[in-house]
């Protein structure tokens, strides 16, 4: 039931895609026709440039464009011109100066791709993952950074299924103080969803995607539950004849039920809003103003986020949120020190080891690599299961947020990449965060 090309690209936000645990090999963007990163620039691209912009460069909602690539690399910059958004405030706090200690050594480092033996020097492996921006800390200092093809360190950028994470960490400490039971079924909190599928689901269920809903994410299937969730999200004015639900808060309600509850892991985007309804439920405000009140205004951000909400303000927490840059990467850094800025604890101090501990259940059914083997998801994060008790936030189109505890590293990254599924990026990508983490955690870098 496509009810029209907005409504699609809205469902293609909810970070599907971010799962690759189907995908049997590595994506590459020399086997797609897109055009590469260098000639894909969006400000050389001219889009939106004119007044009014010429006609083939206009970028739209209502026709879905705004979503199409090359036009995506627009877009992900500018996500309030396309979908109403609510403001996450620093409020009037001091931006929290980073502690810089660059150096070339990351540049020189070789890349080889999962299922190559062809290594990628540094630009290669920038460009053909389309970073826009790539942000790198060793013990809380910047030892690299850097903003491509006109994204700038001011410009706010949609996190796409890190949004999950953020959604899972504020679900997650509410759990930990008290607030949520993680053991309660969910209809203690919301008795709205008390005859749904999630009704006798419990929060530590839903927070960890072992939910047995009848809620698929198959995009090429027109009955697939996704677009109803999305047509139900969708902020435009519904089409006429349009009879089912507006908002998100309408439509989770009428989830069923589909075999047991805890049984095994699924990614279901439908769980994540469920989530974002018991932090709203529990604390009176909605996630994204209690984002700000919990973490934005407290760890020295400089520049507020934005929310995307539907049409009836209430935030996407699957997918919604937008950032900088170098605030995605205070975030990581706060979890990197267990939720400790300084000599404050902002989150409960038992909320990142067990976002490290992971999950029973394997995330990935078909892992790309053996090193995929051993990850999980926990809270709305993929725990990596290594040694160094690594964790992950994750987007489709090649967002990431990388947190290596052990070896006090944080890697940040915002990419428009033309094809969502993260199989495109992770046999790049991963391999690059793990040269990283070799190079900073070798002897000669104490």
């Amino acid at each position: 039931m496509r009810l029209n090309t907005s409504g699609w690209l809205l469902a293609a936000l909810l970070g599907a895609a971010a799962l690759p645990a189907q995908a049997s090999q590595c994506a590459a963007p020399t086997d797609t026709p897109y055009p590469a990163a260098a000639a894909s620039n969006p400000t050389d691209m001219g889009w939106m440039q004119g007044s009014p912009p010429p006609e083939n460069r206009r970028v739209q909602l209502a026709d879905g464009s705004f979503f199409r690539f090359p036009a995506l690399r627009y877009s992900v910059r500018h996500m309030s011109e396309f979908l109403p958004v609510t403001r996450v405030s620093r409020r009037n706090t001091a931006p929290m100066a980073l502690s810089y200690a660059l150096s070339d050594g990351l540049t020189e480092l070789a890349i080889t791709p999962w299922g190559s033996d062809t290594p990628l020097n540094w630009e290669q492996m920038l460009a053909q993952t389309y970073t826009d921006g790539l942000i790198v800390l060793h013990k809380g200092q910047v030892v690299y950074e850097t903003y491509r093809d006109d994204f700038k360190d001011y410009d706010l950028h949609l996190m796409m299924s890190m949004t999950k994470a953020v959604a899972g960490t504020l679900a997650l400490d509410l759990v930990k103080r008290g607030k949520l039971d993680e053991n309660q079924p969910v209809s203690h909190y919301i008795p709205e969803l008390a005859e749904s599928g999630f009704g006798d689901a419990t929060v530590g269920q839903v927070l960890n995607m072992t939910t047995g809903i009848d809620f698929d994410e198959h995009y090429a299937d027109p009955k697939s539950e996704i677009w109803a969730f999305s047509a139900a999200g969708n902020p435009l004015p519904k089409p006429k004849g349009y009879k089912g639900p507006h908002g998100y808060y309408e439509y989770l309600p009428q989830v069923r039920k589909l075999g047991k509850h805890g049984e095994g892991f699924t990614y279901r985007t439908a769980n994540t809003e469920v989530a974002g309804w018991l932090v709203a439920r529990v604390t009176g405000m909605s996630v994204a103003d209690y984002l700000e009140e919990r973490i934005w205004s407290r760890i020295g951000m400089e520049r507020a986020a934005q929310f995307q909400v539907d049409a009836l303000g209430t935030p996407f927490s699957g997918g919604g949120l937008n950032a900088s840059l170098r605030d995605l990467a205070r975030f990581g850094e706060l979890m990197r020190n267990n939720g400790k800025l300084g000599d404050e604890q902002i989150l409960h101090p038992d909320v990142v080891p067990d976002i490290r501990s992971g999950a029973h259940y394997p995330a990935f059914a078909q892992p790309l690599d053996d090193s995929l083997a051993d990850w999980s998801f926990r809270s709305m994060w993929w725990a990596t299961g290594n040694e160094q008790g690594a964790f992950m936030a994750r987007g489709v189109h090649g967002q990431s947020l990388y947190i290596d505890p052990e070896n006090e590293i944080v890697i940040a990254r915002f990419a428009s990449h033309p094809i969502a599924a993260n199989a495109a990026n992770d046999c790049i990508s991963l391999p690059a965060y793990q040269a990283i983490i070799d190079h900073l955690s070798d002897t000669r870098h104490p």
